[in-house]
């Protein structure tokens, strides 16, 4: 059997190494860290992330800001509040949640963040440095992922990665970061997507195998080469009357045959999960510190 790549108990390790910080911080006299969220409209996915995202901050002693507005409000408004939030020396990470309404550009938005405040590594000035090697607030889905392979000390230099998957959220930087020149790092990376032919067959010659698709249960056990390490990103409601709340979380790996094969996996949920939330933290903590731009 596999073993369990814990990130609900990683991530509480991060942000307990984060609050000690704080503390030192404190005693020292420094600047707090602060992190400011908007959140625009009523969706109720996004108001519990939010919700986390605040919650952990004040567990760890951060400060944060809490921006609602009504899903009514013209794209000019909102770039208006982001440009606030940018001029605003007190807020060091700005987070605006998605999806925004149909009517507003992500891209807009998201470039109009100050790339020192893009505590989610999503501006192209952010992406960019990550592809580069350089400093930069590395998206944190992706962060996650990579801290929880060095916190297992799972082997990446000379392995075949494959990515299943090339969202810019995901995929496509997780690419970047499993080939670049460190650790983790240093692997031979197979970038695959919907369109790629012979998927199975590439996905069986895999020592890490990143599932990143939005498929639920698309990779099993005959998917993945004995030993493999299984990073599964995927998250998805099903049915289950047996639960008190009528439904279960499934990923994009059909966990029970899989754990069979793998040497280790992560969970769904428990694993890469928990993971993003402690990685904005620590961005947050990274701008206020001016350890990424100076």
């Amino acid at each position: 059997m596999a073993t369990i790549i814990d990130g609900k108990k990683t991530s509480q390790d991060i942000k307990n190494e984060i609050a000690t910080r704080v503390a030192e911080i404190k005693t020292e006299g420094g600047k707090i860290p602060h992190l400011a969220a908007i959140l625009v409209g009523n969706d109720g996915a996004s108001q519990t992330y939010v919700g986390a995202k605040v919650k952990a901050c004040h567990e760890i002693g951060f400060e944060s800001t809490l921006v609602r507005l009504d899903e009514t409000i013209s794209e000019e408004e909102l770039l208006a509040k982001v440009e606030e939030i940018n001029a605003n020396p007190d807020i060091d990470g700005l987070i605006v949640q998605l999806p925004l309404p149909k009517h507003i550009s992500v891209e807009k938005v998201t470039d109009k963040i100050k790339p020192e405040k893009d505590v989610d590594g999503f501006t192209p000035s952010n992406v960019g440095r990550m592809a580069l090697n350089w400093p930069a607030y590395v998206a944190a889905t992706p962060y996650g992922i990579v801290e929880l392979l060095k916190r297992y000390n799972i082997e990446t230099s000379g392995k075949h990665c494959v990515v299943i998957g090339r969202s810019h959220i995901v995929g496509s930087p997780m690419s970047i970061l499993m080939a670049r020149n460190g650790y983790p790092g240093n692997a031979t990376v197979t970038l695959t997507h919907s369109r790629t032919q012979n998927l199975k067959e590439i996905a069986q010659t895999a020592d890490i195998l990143i599932v990143a698709l939005g498929k639920p249960e698309f990779v099993t056990a005959d998917m993945v080469k004995p030993g493999a390490v299984v990073i599964d990103v995927g998250i998805h409601r099903v049915e289950d009357a047996s639960k008190k709340s009528g439904f279960r979380l499934i990923g994009d790996v059909k966990f029970d045959e899989v754990a069979e094969k793998a040497s280790a996996i992560t969970p769904v949920p428990g694993g890469v999960g928990p993971m993003t939330i402690a990685s904005l933290l620590y961005n947050t903590l990274l701008a206020a510190e001016k350890k990424v731009y100076g």
